[in-house]
């Protein structure tokens, strides 16, 4: 196993939280929070759904803006929230941290051993993990069942994305955003093993949904408050869904989309869409 448990903490009735290290991130210390099933037992075998977080943000976010904790309350379902690292890109970088491999393989590794989770799986993501879980799905095929995407990047070779992922990496993670990926053009080959529409046939037996807004404007969730640059993100992320679609036609996958008009890149709208989207996740991780 390479992710060491260096504590255990019971934070909730079914709330779990880990603190780990893990070899594929070289991180020092890792949070992942875990909700257990509600019928939970070592000896059972249980579905898994990860929900990724966004950029900036950590483990606990879930648990904070959303009500996932009362909605799962009677869902026999392992649900596993890890961190993703402030500015971690949920890709396996070119040069450092391995953040596909730590949260598709090792994560599920250390999940089952320590959970009994099975091999019935679904991802779902906000923000850089909605990226995330299309990424983790489209690059190993079957391995989920669902892939949610709430104003995720569906690419990030467009021009417009390319740019704009490097320079919010770079300043906001401080890091080398070119160590993630490379040099674009250059190290191309890099840049399409981390990008979901490259990777767009490994999502064919996945079920796939998209949302976003389409404006970033405020819309009927916001209360009033100064304009954030945050906002500029989903239409953002609506230019790279277009072409995304577009490629899951052409390949025959399904996909389903809620595009609304206003609203901004926050948690009241994600927090909605995780309502709208559950049912099918459920369905997902409890179909034979």
């Amino acid at each position: 196993m390479s992710i060491k448990v260096l504590a255990e903490e019971r934070v909730g009735d079914r709330l779990q939280k880990l603190t780990v290290r893990a070899d594929s991130v070289a991180q020092e210390e890792l949070a992942i929070h875990v909700l257990l099933p509600r019928n939970w037992s070592p000896r059972g075998t249980w579905p898994l759904l990860t929900l990724h977080h966004g950029g900036l943000d950590d483990s606990s976010s879930w648990i904070r803006h959303t009500d996932v904790e009362h909605l799962s309350r009677d869902e026999d379902v392992l649900i596993v929230m890890p961190d993703g690292g402030r500015a971690g890109g949920y890709a396996d970088w070119r040069r450092g941290p391995q953040w596909q491999t730590f949260h598709v393989r090792h994560l599920h590794a250390l999940m089952r051993e320590r959970y009994g989770a099975g091999q019935v799986r679904a991802v779902a993501g906000v923000s850089g993990g909605g990226y995330g879980a299309l990424l983790g799905a489209a690059a190993n095929p079957k391995t989920f069942r669902f892939a949610a995407a709430l104003s995720g990047p569906c690419t990030i070779r467009t021009a417009l994305s390319s740019t704009t992922l490097l320079a919010a990496t770079g300043i906001a993670g401080r890091v080398n955003p070119f160590a993630m990926w490379g040099i674009p053009f250059v190290h191309d080959r890099h840049w399409r093993a981390a990008d979901p529409l490259s990777l767009a046939a490994g999502l064919r037996g996945t079920g796939v949904h998209l949302s976003c807004g389409l404006t970033g404007r405020p819309g009927p969730l916001d209360h009033p408050g100064p304009w954030s640059a945050a906002n500029l993100a989903e239409p953002l992320v609506r230019s790279t869904v277009r072409p995304f679609l577009r490629r899951l036609r052409a390949l025959g996958i399904p996909v389903s989309t809620h595009l609304y008009r206003d609203g901004t890149h926050s948690w009241p709208y994600w927090q909605r869409e995780l309502h709208r989207l559950w049912p099918r996740l459920m369905e997902s991780l409890h179909t034979d």
